[in-house]
């Protein structure tokens, strides 16, 4: 989305929401390095609050971590997440629904044990 005469100026969550599509066409990658934000705002044609507010917002999903005086970077799913990184409220969401699902294959185990048990080593229902 480039500034345009004329075109209303895109909010932060236009601006995250391009970001977010260059991800999934594989623009950019784990680890790539976002555009500084003072250089995305002359892109966009924006305050440098409505791109940080951007950064800010993709970082909330998981998808971008920043570091102090480094830039905003991709998130690689391979590599470990620090603690700044666990915290963006994506990660927590993901982090309980992985979790959620765990417990149901663990209970799903269970309950074939139980049928295998019911059922007989021979493949045959039990007689009554």
């Amino acid at each position: 989305m480039e500034k345009s005469t004329g075109a209303p100026r895109p909010t932060a969550k236009d601006i995250a929401a391009d970001i977010r599509q260059e991800v999934v066409n594989g623009n950019l990658g784990p680890g790539d390095q976002l555009p500084a934000a003072r250089e995305l705002a002359k892109k966009y044609g924006v305050t440098l609050v409505k791109v940080q507010n951007a950064y800010r917002e993709l970082g909330d999903e998981g998808l971008v971590f920043s570091e102090v005086g480094r830039g905003t970077f991709v998130v690689d799913p391979a590599q470990p997440v620090d603690g700044q990184q666990r915290d963006g409220s994506a990660f927590v969401s993901l982090a309980m629904e992985i979790s959620a699902m765990h417990e149901t294959i663990r209970l799903l185990g269970e309950r074939l044990e139980r049928l295998e048990q019911i059922v007989g080593s021979d493949g045959s229902a039990p007689s009554r």
